[in-house]
């Protein structure tokens, strides 16, 4: 056979402070630069990332043929040239490959550009157009994919990871090309079918290491592969949504493959059931920065391993730019020993205490420089160089493992009994090199603050190990959304995004009581 294979990955938060022009998308930074023509093929051996799994699965017996791929850190929306752009060497590469097989996209779902709200739904649209409606046209997508009615249409099959933590992103890629093997063998479309939920479920709640996500996840994977008396389900995926994402089509999907219509609507129905049971489940206790430092202090203690805190609000994985001082000002202000934060993005004051060097004492305003939570200033203060350096190291962990990633310079400071890393480039904290490099070893700290979601639990697991006491998540200024007070119900509110009340968004929401202000007559949250 012969495949085109491309990608083209943003999760976009409309709520961050940051857009992500084409310069975001030509660099490395946890994932390879822009990667067009033959390169594609060779750059992600090794790597947890979806179109690598596809390639080794896809590989033996095939021609590949490579379009381009394209990954940029989570921010606000793709710039309209951005996406122009990226899209026109894809159409050029597809069309100049002439006639194809089947043609495989290794995308994120979650997509919002500056003229599209629908990104992804937009990039199979304009791939269809080349290949035709009877070329198998396949993607992979991340579970956090805002998937919508276009999408659907215009894919042959959409299929999503299963964890969250991502650690099974290769393996979907694998799956995916197995599923693409089916279609094109089988020259027969499958019937799909797909269900929305009416709720939409915080980050901080989604993952599937715990419940409720554990147990439904479990029913996706018994239901792929059931046979009926309707037929075989061939795939199910179900995507549990990135609600910073004011869109009209933002919440959790379930999407069914099969041999017949109602073998598919029986299985993604099955999901949706229970997911609806499920609702009452997806909530949590989130901490002040205050509480969950001072909770930390009073359990710490030698011996018993470290307390892992995860600082959500501004996760660069999230759309973030992981820079606020909350958490790192509340852990001085309460004379926190031996802990440690990582990573934070401040290219100003890693240059300033590089240039300083190792050993030396330099005065800094520390973070808070991007706005992404305007009612905080810098952390000024002095601060010990610990550590300087290039940034630049090849990543271990179940997330990043096996690529070389570039933080730029970065250095390792600290201030009484709190260290911190401070990094030129943004990155979210998903692996333990990202500490280590520096010269310091996460499990050897009683504490250590993590700038990210639920990657924190790689770092529960992975970093400090299993004598880790607890993860904490808690809200703080940032510009991610985090609290939800009564469920957020997405016929109730429109297409709004998670629901809360902190300062640090600028829109004035109360989701008690279904109540909520600044909404427009459409009910979208106004954007900017």
């Amino acid at each position: 056979m012969r495949i085109a294979v491309g990608g083209f990955q943003h999760e976009t938060n409309t709520f961050a402070p940051t857009k992500a022009d084409y310069a975001a998308f030509e660099q490395a930074d946890s994932w390879p630069a822009l990667q067009r023509g033959e390169g594609l093929l060779s750059a992600f051996q090794g790597m947890n990332v979806p179109v690598a799994g596809f390639i080794d699965a896809a590989s033996p017996g095939n021609t590949l043929l490579p379009l381009v791929w394209c990954s940029a850190t989570p921010s606000a929306h793709v710039t309209e040239d951005a996406f122009e752009r990226v899209m026109a060497m894809m159409l050029e590469e597809l069309k100049a490959a002439g006639s194809v097989d089947a043609v495989y996209l290794d995308l994120h779902g979650a997509m919002v550009t500056e003229h599209f709200d629908d990104g992804e739904g937009e990039i199979l649209a304009r791939v269809r157009k080349v290949i035709g409606k009877d070329v198998p046209l396949v993607a992979s997508l991340d579970l956090h994919a805002n998937v919508t009615e276009r999408m659907v249409a215009q894919a042959d099959a959409l299929i999503a990871y299963r964890t969250y933590p991502h650690v099974d992103m290769a393996e979907m890629g694998a799956r995916a090309a197995e599923h693409l093997f089916h279609l094109v063998k089988s020259g027969t479309p499958q019937a799909k079918a797909m269900r929305r939920l009416d709720y939409l479920i915080p980050l901080t709640a989604q993952c599937t290491l715990i419940e409720p996500a554990a147990h439904l996840y479990g029913l996706v994977a018994e239901e792929e592969g059931r046979v009926t008396g309707n037929g075989r389900v061939s795939s199910v995926s179900f995507t549990t949504g990135f609600p910073p994402v004011d869109i009209p089509e933002c919440g959790p999907v379930i999407v069914a493959y099969a041999e017949t219509e109602a073998a598919a609507a029986e299985a993604a129905q099955r999901i949706a059931d229970a997911a609806r049971e499920a609702e009452p489940d997806f909530r949590e206790k989130l901490w002040s920065a205050r509480d969950a430092v001072a909770h930390a202090i009073r359990h710490s203690s030698p011996g018993k391993g470290p307390i892992v805190l995860a600082d959500t609000q501004d996760n660069p994985g999230a759309g973030g730019n992981g820079d606020t001082i909350g958490i790192l000002a509340e852990l001085i202000a309460q004379d926190a020993q031996n802990a440690c934060l990582a990573v934070l993005f401040d290219p100003e004051s890693a240059a300033r205490a590089a240039e300083a060097g190792e050993g030396a004492t330099v005065t800094l305003a520390l973070g808070a420089k991007t706005g992404g939570a305007p009612e905080e200033r810098p952390l000024e203060g002095e601060f010990e160089v610990m550590r300087v350096t290039n940034g630049e190291f090849l990543a271990t962990g179940p997330f990043y493992g096996g690529s070389r990633m570039s933080l730029g310079t970065t250095v390792r400071l600290r201030k009484n009994g709190v260290q911190v890393v401070v990094a030129s480039r943004k990155g979210q904290c998903a692996d333990k090199e990202m500490i280590r490099h520096t010269g310091i070893d996460p499990r050897e700290e009683p504490w250590f603050v993590d700038q990210d979601t639920f990657h924190a639990q790689d770092m529960g697991n992975e970093i400090v190990g299993e004598k880790s006491q607890l993860i904490e998540v808690f809200k703080a200024a940032g510009a991610h959304a985090l609290e939800c007070q009564g469920q957020v119900r997405a016929g109730d509110l429109g297409p709004l995004v998670q629901g809360n009340s902190l300062a640090s968004v600028r829109h004035a929401v109360l989701i008690q009581g279904h109540a909520h202000e600044g909404l427009d007559e459409m009910g979208r949250l106004p954007v900017g």
